[in-house]
């Protein structure tokens, strides 16, 4: 199986990055760079606003993190020169400044909580030894202990663009001392319809020639890259392996199920593949409901994630899978994107998505970080229109393999619980 280079010979070590970043990258084990961050980082480092089309997995996060601390950085030493040298400081831009307005410097905008959450994670095991207050802002839980948070001045708030407006709106901050804005997943913003959100934002901080502007995007649509014209810098367009959608480190792969036939063959592949973690992608939340209490009546350690659990629930579920409490996480969408978890060897399309992109961020949740994985797709009945536009967008075709009686189990029907496999 081929396999997509994920390091670069470019050291962290040879960009301008603090010694207390660089501290920060060594301890999470981070020396060389991958792709996106050799493209980018210079760039970034030296002022320019850039749009990088990478899919999850690519070292994006780490990118404009670094980037945000360091010009942050960058910014407390020129002022702290400007004091010494008896200036005035730039009017408006001043960490005094901001913190006398309860103005955030760097606001990083994500779609979903679990993206969020995720960058959060990272900003503080990268920023450890810097000091900045970071605030994390999302829907859905602790509203007062949030909205205490960006009352409290941080240097940057990560968050989902709805939150995010409403303590605006409450006045418990201002967006005019913004320098560094982020917008992860641009894509991801205009399926779920926040780009009128993301434009009430943009439109409220600083021109753009006086912020640093990074957009990261799986794919730099016509739409996306209008809007990184529109409110960035001239931005630098980088795009990571654009000759190919999906990872060459994906085996992809398929069969042709009769309806009927979808849950013995699951099965039968699972008792055939032993993944240790595996991904089951269904397209609502009923099937996740049955598929759920379907495998559990089988043996297997599973859980259902889909848009209406709740976030504490959510986080739980998704702890118990990266910790191999269960071993089968079944989602609808709401989990392709925004979900950093390692060692997910396989990814089954048990439903095909309806949406040609939805299947490269579905499958893109293996063959993280360097590694190989499998993403296996079911052409049943109901959705097998959906392939020849899957095939359409990767610019590949997805290869069909026969169903032998070997792969075909009979599966115990709903109600008859076994003893967990430890499959």
């Amino acid at each position: 199986m081929n396999r997509i280079t994920h390091l670069t010979p470019t050291r962290f070590s040879n960009l301008e990055l603090s010694s207390s970043l660089l501290q920060g990258l060594q301890e999470a084990g981070f020396s060389q760079c991958t792709p996106i961050q050799d493209k980018a980082l210079p760039l970034l480092l030296r002022g320019r606003d850039i749009a990088g089309q990478a899919q999850t997995g690519t070292g994006k996060t780490a990118t404009f993190l670094l980037a945000t601390f360091q010009h942050l950085l960058g910014v407390d030493d020129a002022q702290e020169d400007d004091f010494d040298t008896g200036g005035g400081g730039v009017s408006g831009t001043t960490s005094e400044a901001a913190e006398t307005h309860g103005a955030p410097r760097a606001i990083i905008l994500a779609p979903t909580r679990e993206l969020a959450i995720q960058i959060h994670k990272d900003a503080l095991a990268l920023g450890s030894h810097l000091g900045f207050k970071i605030a994390l802002i999302y829907g859905g839980i602790d509203y007062q202990k949030q909205l205490a948070k960006v009352k409290a001045n941080p240097d940057i708030i990560i968050g989902t663009p709805g939150r995010i407006i409403d303590f605006y709106r409450q006045d418990a901050f201002s967006l005019s001392h913004v320098q560094i804005t982020v917008l992860d997943e641009a894509d991801r913003m205009f399926d779920l319809g926040f780009i009128k959100d993301i434009r009430y934002l943009l439109r409220r901080m600083p021109d753009p020639e006086q912020r640093l502007s990074m957009l990261f995007s799986a794919t730099l649509s016509y739409k996306v890259t209008e809007l990184a014209y529109e409110y960035m810098n001239n931005p630098v367009l980088i795009r990571i392996e654009s000759e190919e959608v999906t990872s060459q480190a994906i085996e992809q792969l398929a069969f042709c199920p009769a309806n009927e036939q979808k849950l013995p063959l699951l099965v039968g592949l699972l008792r055939k593949k032993l993944p240790q973690r595996s991904i089951v992608f269904v397209n609502t939340k009923r099937s996740a409901v049955f598929l759920d209490s379907t495998l559990k009546a089988n043996g297997y350690k599973t859980a259902a994630l889909s848009g209406d659990v709740a976030q504490d629930q959510r986080q739980r579920l998704l702890a118990d899978f990266q910790n191999n409490r269960v071993n089968l996480l079944i989602a609808t969408d709401v989990a392709a994107r925004g979900l950093h978890i390692d060692g997910v060897s396989h990814v089954f399309n048990y439903d095909l998505p309806q949406e040609p992109e939805d299947y490269v961020h579905r499958i893109g949740r293996t063959a993280r970080f360097g590694t190989s994985g499998v993403a296996i797709s079911f052409i049943c009945e109901e959705y097998a229109y959906s392939m020849p536009d899957i095939e359409t967008y990767i610019a590949q075709k997805v290869p069909i393999h026969p169903i032998t009686p070997d792969l075909l189990v009979e599966t115990k029907p709903l109600g008859q619980p076994c003893r967990q496999t430890t499959d």
